[in-house]
């Protein structure tokens, strides 16, 4: 097997992490549930500073089983994960009609779409196929490019129309999940059609 070299971004994400490593398992779970205070009865966006330091942290946490070992009680009004064990802190992303909601701490499947609340379900699920397509354009064969007659100004379409759903999912649906979990984040970029958070202004 040939050796491939870490990615820059993988290898400054591990930089980032190793601060969280470096804390003993008491510091590190007090942190994690101090957060998941300041994070509780909001919908966040992805790539906040303070969910991304989260992130970050729930990683290492979840390689120290921190949550396993009950160093720190888990913060009132969180549920346990049935995935890890870890506090209920779901991930909303496009792929929720197929993949449901995503676990922040071990990024396994947290709520299957199936089990996504009956009262958001329908309009996550309608969101999310119209928006399927919208992303397709990204992904693109020769054929299609070719057929649309001007890529390059299709895909700057599906981008502007990326923005606008995302907008649309963060502030208009993702609140609705507050009525059933004790935080929210939501997935607020598009990489491969190249839509950056600060393209989605809510």
């Amino acid at each position: 097997m040939a050796f491939e070299p870490e990615a820059p971004l993988d290898a400054l994400w591990k930089q980032y992490r190793s601060v969280f490593r470096d804390w003993d398992d008491l510091t590190l779970g007090r942190w994690l549930a101090q957060t998941l205070g300041q994070l509780q009865g909001r919908v966040w966006r992805l790539s906040h500073p303070l969910v991304g330091s989260y992130r970050l942290a729930a990683q290492v946490a979840h390689e120290k089983q921190i949550w396993h070992k009950r160093v720190v009680s888990m913060p009132a009004g969180y549920m346990e994960s049935p995935c890890c064990r870890a506090p209920f802190l779901p991930l909303l992303t496009r792929d929720v009609h197929t993949e449901g909601l995503i676990c922040q701490h071990c990024n396994e499947i947290l709520v299957p779409a199936e089990e996504v609340p009956e009262s958001v379900r329908a309009e996550l699920d309608f969101w999310a196929k119209e928006y399927a397509p919208i992303h397709a354009v990204a992904h693109w064969d020769d054929r299609q490019r070719k057929g649309s007659g001007n890529y390059d100004a299709a895909f700057e379409q599906a981008a502007q129309a990326a923005e606008k759903m995302l907008v649309q999912v963060g502030q208009g649906i993702a609140p609705k999940l507050l009525e059933h979990y004790a935080a929210v984040v939501w997935e607020d970029q598009d990489e491969c059609l190249e839509v950056r958070p600060e393209d989605v202004l809510v």
